[in-house]
């Protein structure tokens, strides 16, 4: 159990997370809220992280690599939305950099720690111990 939480696995635990967040969803929308369209995207969701979470625990260095790049762009998505995002402004107010800010910071000190624990840059593209 130590392993896992580790930096090595802390994409797929964030990864675990949102795919858990998105079933949920699809329970809250399709039981719920008897929505039939909404679920599906977010089924997506929940199939797309839990398999890379899946995979990338098993030390798949093409999950690794992906949940890498797939982190990258949400940082750098979220990064720019600190400059140009308008609803998320007036939905939270005065506390919107402080929510973004912080996470792009969380997200990069993962993204950093997690290429060097798997190797992500390393010359055998990811393949080393």
């Amino acid at each position: 159990m130590e392993k896992q939480l580790s930096f090595q696995n802390s994409l797929e635990i964030v990864a675990t997370v949102i795919a858990m967040a998105a079933l949920l969803g699809v329970f809250q929308t399709f039981v719920i809220g008897k929505h039939f369209i909404i679920p599906t995207m977010l089924l997506f969701l929940c199939v797309l992280f839990g398999n890379l979470a899946r995979y990338g625990f098993q030390g798949r260095v093409w999950a690794k690599q992906t949940l890498f790049w797939v982190f990258f762009l949400i940082a750098w998505h979220i990064f720019f939305a600190l400059f140009w995002a308008k609803k998320y402004r007036e939905v939270l107010g005065d506390s919107f950099e402080y929510v973004f800010g912080g996470i792009v910071v969380v997200l990069v000190f993962l993204l950093f720690n997690y290429a060097r624990k798997n190797g992500i840059f390393h010359p055998a593209g990811g393949h080393s111990s």
